[in-house]
């Protein structure tokens, strides 16, 4: 990262104030534009975005679903016929952040979450992001239900596009990454046919609601009864799982994703007696983690793009 760059989001701070989403949105607008990224993402060369595909039954169950042009011309000349798990492309499905009470899987104006399908298409995976329902009408586990209605969505869908139904990869970031991490660790989520998912990728999400701080979100969502925490987190079950993972933090998070973070780690490692795959985000705050995908100076995506071969090379030994 540029000296300049991260002196500019060091100098936003580290809470989660709205200059600082407000300034986050403005650096990486800027950089997404000088990069020459469009700001709604149609139209790119190499890839086509599919707007709205509904996934379940809310108005905010709706997905946009990114291909490679490669993937296009695949599933046309193969008839849009279905394929056999192993023949395919991945797919990556980001999960937006928002405080479990707003956010969007685009927003007008600016090039998020687009730079997220956009760049998955780049690299030759099928791209797809969400939306979910929010809180305070929906609270605890709708987020959950959602990225499980959107996984086995993709599962019954993306091999007509040219995508591999066994390489499902699911990227939370912070109320996305706890709703992802929730459904990984409740398999009530899961459906009858178990975690679908190949991998998981969680950036800046909360584990433990126990040991988090309180704010007026968390209780939107999980409730006013602080009891009831303990059994809505997902760090017992998310160690515990036999789905990849790759977690991050930034240098400029505030402190509770620090801890979380902390307490990721510590409990993966006392129950499966290794360390997990853990990313320290070296000049990003909350926002500029995924702000920043897809832009020449992009830190993240090559780890998400090798973390999904990996683990997809792997599967198919």
């Amino acid at each position: 990262m540029r000296p300049e760059v991260r002196e500019r989001i060091r100098a936003l701070g580290r809470e989660l104030t709205p200059e600082l989403i407000e300034g986050t949105h403005r650096l990486f607008a800027e950089l997404h534009a000088r990069a020459g990224n469009g700001e709604d993402g149609g139209g790119t060369a190499g890839s086509r975005v599919t707007r709205d595909l509904r996934y379940g039954p809310d108005e905010r169950n709706r997905l946009d679903l990114w291909l490679p042009a490669a993937a296009e011309r695949g599933a046309r000349a193969n008839g849009g016929g279905e394929r056999t798990a192993g023949g395919g492309r991945p797919a990556l499905l980001f999960v937006h952040g928002g405080g479990f009470v707003r956010g969007d899987k685009c927003i007008p104006g600016l090039p998020f979450y687009d730079n997220i399908g956009r760049w998955a298409a780049a690299r030759g995976f099928i791209g797809a992001t969400m939306t979910y329902r929010l809180a305070p009408k929906h609270a605890w586990p709708a987020g959950a239900e959602d990225v499980g209605r959107a996984v086995e969505w993709l599962a019954e869908h993306v091999a007509a596009h040219g995508g591999d139904p066994g390489k499902i990869f699911a990227m939370g970031q912070s109320a996305g990454a706890v709703h992802v991490a929730t459904y990984l660790a409740f398999p009530r989520f899961q459906g009858s046919a178990g975690a679908r998912l190949a991998g998981a990728l969680l950036t800046s999400g909360l584990y433990d609601l126990d040991r988090a701080d309180r704010n007026e979100f968390q209780k939107a969502y999980f409730g006013s009864d602080e009891s009831r925490y303990a059994e809505r987190s997902s760090l017992t079950g998310l160690v515990r799982t036999n789905v990849p993972i790759l977690a991050s933090v930034s240098e400029f998070d505030a402190d509770d994703f620090y801890r979380q973070a902390a307490l990721f780690v510590s409990e993966f490692a006392n129950t499966r007696k290794r360390y997990p795959r853990m990313l320290y985000l070296t000049g990003h705050n909350h926002l500029s983690s995924v702000h920043q995908i897809g832009l020449p100076e992009d830190s993240l995506g090559p780890e998400v793009a090798a973390f999904i071969e990996a683990v997809s090379t792997a599967s198919a030994e």
